[in-house]
């Protein structure tokens, strides 16, 4: 406390000075430890204070100094000399710079001096902590004129004949709340749970996103468009939401069904993993039974009926998918994910990608690069290739010069020239293995030319694939070779770029999984495919323009170790 106090120039002043001893004194001597900088900001502004004693002693001394801790006599200086401490500032100027400082740091500010806690409690500083912190922008006294983000929520979820005049009566009273229990108790509580998440839903998988919207934090979680319409915008619906009730108490509430929100619980299980449960699962059941649920359902994920889909398998997945699901209403955990990171060397700016998976319906993708490879892993999955799987790898040392338009509806022509390439990367794999058992058994320096030798030889490589883009035409026309199936027949007709690159096939529960060729082709910044040869079908890609908070990866060695983990839970 006194080097807290130190710092911020208030050790001269007599009624601080006082009140360190007597805490020196209850202490045992201790006055001169570094103060415990790991606190709750809910001690800030009075959240946490001290006993009555130390409360009463500070009333005491802030009585006697009129409110404000006089200089001591032998530094007094004339009118006008510059301040030698905080206290000497104008109150309006202490809250800018107090308003300025990170919400961690006002729990040790609070603790030096009556006048820092009574400063504290000027709710502006917290409006401004939740605005540049958590992007939080509602004014508090002016939501029966403005309302909130989550407006729509609210009205469809709890009664959905409810008019507009009325909105306000079923929402918590935000008269008398303050933004420093938004920040304390909302906010800052909650914040480790702020980003992209993959529920564990066996091999579905899925895209969670809790983000704070007005005066809430909800979540949100994210799906594909309706089958096949991939360039469409993703659907979105709430499965839980946190806001409070009462001031300094959070409520959390469980968005799942159709009976409007209703009593849950959010545990942070460790460190990039949280769970949720439902208290009130009756909430989910309709009225109906498990038929209307499921004609519900149904409607909602692939917007049509069961008579409407006349493929037999089709009709059984969708059915799988519906049991399988449903089991997980009550109680969900949900594993962070990072979006990838980009280098201003990447084909196209990596992301997340929706794209068609033939009866599957649609899915989410994340592509990203490494090095000379680009991999897919799925976000979302089916029972063949679950969530977490590597779905396609691009080889980009290895582009295709794909015949003209005549030519390329001859599948035949197609097969043979990837095979050839996949033929030839095999060959280099073969002496790239080659080569590093001659390293090892190499025990001289005089092996490290060999080593040098296949550097530039990848150097070389690499400049011919360079050269081979650069020549590459700005576009050229595209079109499926007959005989392909594809979900989409809207697909573009002209493309920049193809590579030879392999997908991950297997039979259903993903039984023997086995990697087959295949073409990838770049279309544009924002859509891309892949042509399986094995299966005689077209993946289509449309990318997933959505903004998303806290998903950024803290390092490379981050994201590659979060791709290493969603593969082996789903493996």
């Amino acid at each position: 406390m006194a080097v807290c106090a130190r710092l911020c120039g208030v050790g001269p002043a007599r009624g601080c000075r006082r009140r360190g001893a007597a805490r020196e004194q209850r202490r045992g001597g201790a006055g001169d430890s570094e103060p415990d900088t790991d606190t709750d900001p809910e001690e800030a502004g009075g959240g946490g204070g001290g006993g009555d004693e130390e409360e009463e002693e500070e009333a005491a001394a802030e009585r006697i100094e009129g409110g404000r801790p006089a200089s001591h006599p032998a530094e007094a200086g004339p009118a006008g000399r510059a301040p030698l401490s905080l206290l000497e500032l104008p109150p309006e100027l202490l809250v800018q710079i107090f308003g300025s400082l990170p919400g961690t740091d006002l729990p040790s500010l609070a603790r030096v001096c009556t006048t820092f806690r009574r400063i504290l409690r000027t709710d502006t500083i917290w409006r401004r902590r939740c605005r540049e912190e958590y992007g939080v922008c509602e004014n508090l006294r002016k939501l029966e004129i403005t309302g909130v983000s989550c407006r729509d929520v609210y009205a469809k979820r709890i009664n959905p004949r409810v008019k507009s005049g009325r909105f306000m009566k079923i929402l918590p009273d935000y008269e008398h709340m303050e933004y420093r229990d938004v920040y304390t108790c909302l906010l800052h509580r909650y914040r480790h749970i702020l980003g992209l998440w993959q529920p564990d839903i066996g091999p579905y998988g899925g895209l969670l996103n809790v983000v704070v919207d007005g005066l809430f934090i909800i979540g949100w979680m994210y799906l594909p468009p309706h089958d096949p319409h991939v360039d469409d915008p993703m659907r979105f619906k709430p499965l839980f939401r946190i806001h409070l009730m009462e001031r300094k108490c959070a409520t959390v509430e469980c968005m799942y069904g159709h009976k409007g929100p209703h009593n849950g619980h959010i545990q942070i299980v460790k460190k990039d993993e949280f769970s949720t449960k439902c208290n009130q699962t009756d909430h989910h059941r309709m009225s109906g039974g498990r038929q209307e649920e499921f004609r519900t359902w149904l409607r909602e994920e692939w917007g049509r009926t069961l008579e409407d889909i006349f493929h037999e398998h089709m009709q059984e997945l969708i059915l799988m998918k519906f049991i399988y699901t449903s089991q997980y209403d009550n109680c969900l955990t949900y594993r962070r994910i990072y979006l990838p990171p980009s280098s201003p060397d990447d084909l196209i700016k990596p992301g997340l990608f929706k794209g068609t998976y033939g009866s599957h319906g649609l899915e989410i993708v994340m592509l990203s690069f490494h090095g000379k490879k680009a991999k897919g892993t799925k976000i979302t999955g089916d029972p063949n290739i679950p969530a977490g799987q590597q779905t396609v790898e691009i080889d980009l040392a290895h582009p295709l010069q794909l015949p003209d338009v005549e030519n390329l509806r001859d599948f035949s022509e197609l097969s043979r020239i990837v095979l050839e390439v996949q033929e030839q990367v095999r060959r280099e794999e073969q002496e790239q293995e080659h080569r590093q058992e001659e390293e090892e058994a190499a025990s001289q320096p005089a092996a490290k030319p060999l080593g040098g030798e296949g550097a530039e030889g990848e150097e070389t490589a690499a400049g011919a694939e360079g050269t081979t883009q650069d020549k590459a035409p700005a576009s050229q026309p595209f079109v499926l070779p007959m005989g392909v199936i594809s979900r989409n027949e809207d697909y573009p007709r002209t493309c920049r770029i193809c590579f030879y690159g392999t997908g991950l096939i297997a039979g259903h529960g993903f039984t023997s999984p086995e990697r087959t060729p295949g073409v990838f082709v770049l279309f544009d910044d924002d859509r891309f495919g892949f042509i399986w040869l094995e299966l005689k079908s077209f993946s289509l890609y449309s990318r997933i323009k959505v903004s998303f908070q806290n998903a950024e990866a803290p390092s490379r060695e981050a994201f590659d170790e979060m791709l290493k983990n969603i593969q082996s839970l789903a493996t």
